[in-house]
């Protein structure tokens, strides 16, 4: 009986109920894409710092330890062959960084030692670099963004660049030009950003980041496993991601409850008369609350599952228009916390107009106009 209740009441007022319904939906999308966006960066940085290849990753002393800083042009090339010299390196390769797009870097590199380290880039069109002074390599995504192909000029650090082939992405960067041409724009020559360590035996990481840190050559060096590196960039390891999260996921909080409230306070004056028939024919004042906070509750639900919907659309649209520089995917596991946080908040609504319709005297309540 409840549900046919509580049903009858949703379908009584249909516009009403839709756009509560939508105003609910709304900030689970926010929290549902927020959440999307934070994983999707995290999760591509992880994959393409995985796809170098390498077992260490070495950076200047000058670096944050946030995983995504680098110290700038800084390290001399000089140490490369110091750090090859050294038991159970394989090789080591050296990279320079140069941040343009927020939060994309143009990478300089060596495509021959790149390819020794990792096999080099899958081509999907065209080929490498063949005028290493003017000729850029992009993954898809970058691509897709800057609607370029092969032959395309595109304007990268305030210079026109041709694009000599769309790789397939998932190692190291996005946008990879000749190291030394970088090293040369960016007056670098003999410098780089990082150095990357490619060893024997990848059981023998730990190892040898912990004598790496004990000898005094590389006093001056952050040094880390990439499995530790790459750690680094989980969301819960970032403070800001996860307080602005929290932020966003109490609004949301707040608006469910401020929709519900609003809407079945409303609803409560639009059935004064109905309450008091149910009143009168016995129905108890938990019952009376009851049929209002699971109608608060349906809302919930339906305003959830819109909001779900919507994260698909919001993931489409990014996908479509910045899919390199914003990777956004869809968090399967946050359904459920979706859920729960706008149960929370429309339960919490709900019972001001409950309690008020529990309230009401039956006789008055019959007589209400």
């Amino acid at each position: 009986m409840t549900a046919r209740l509580v049903w009858e009441n949703l379908k009584h007022k249909p516009m009403r109920s839709l756009l509560s319904v939508l105003l609910i939906g709304v900030p689970v999308t926010l929290v549902l894409s927020l959440v999307g966006l934070s994983h999707g960066l995290s999760e591509d940085a992880q994959t393409r710092a995985r796809g170098v290849g390498a077992d260490i990753i070495m950076r200047g002393a000058s670096t944050s330890k946030v995983a995504i800083s680098f110290s700038g042009t800084t390290i001399n090339e000089k140490y490369i062959g110091l750090i090859e010299q050294y038991p159970h390196v394989k090789m080591a390769l050296g990279v320079v960084v140069k941040p343009v797009e927020l939060p994309l870097n143009v990478m300089g590199v060596d495509l021959a030692e790149f390819s020794r380290m990792n096999g080099g880039f899958t081509y999907l069109h065209g080929v490498p670099l063949q005028d290493p002074d003017n000729d850029v390599l992009i993954d898809k995504y970058y691509a897709a963004q800057r609607h370029a192909q092969v032959g395309s000029t595109l304007t990268i650090m305030g210079r026109p660049w041709r694009v000599s082939g769309i790789i397939q992405g998932g190692k190291l960067a996005r946008i990879v030009v000749d190291k030394k041409r970088l090293q040369f724009l960016e007056s670098a020559n003999g410098k780089v950003s990082v150095i990357y360590v490619k060893l024997d035996n990848p059981a023998l990481a730990d190892q040898v980041v912990e004598e790496l840190r004990k000898d005094e050559n590389w006093a001056d060096f952050n040094i880390d496993t990439m499995e530790a590196f790459t750690s680094m960039f989980s969301v819960n390891n970032i403070e800001q991601v996860r307080i602005f999260t929290y932020v966003v996921i109490g609004i949301g909080v707040l608006i469910g409850f401020a929709v519900v409230c609003l809407s079945m306070y409303m609803a409560v004056l639009q059935r004064t008369r109905e309450i008091g028939i149910l009143k009168s024919l016995g129905g108890s004042n938990s019952f009376i609350l009851r049929i209002v906070v699971i109608e608060a509750l349906t809302l919930g639900l339906f305003g959830t599952v819109l909001g779900i919907l919507m994260s698909y659309g919001a993931c489409w649209v990014i996908g479509a228009l910045v899919p390199a520089s914003i990777p956004m995917i869809i968090v399967y596991s946050w359904w459920p916390i979706a859920l729960v946080i706008t149960l929370a908040g429309t339960g919490l609504g709900s019972l001001y107009p409950g309690l008020s319709a529990a309230r009401h005297d039956p006789i008055e309540a019959l007589a209400y106009e």
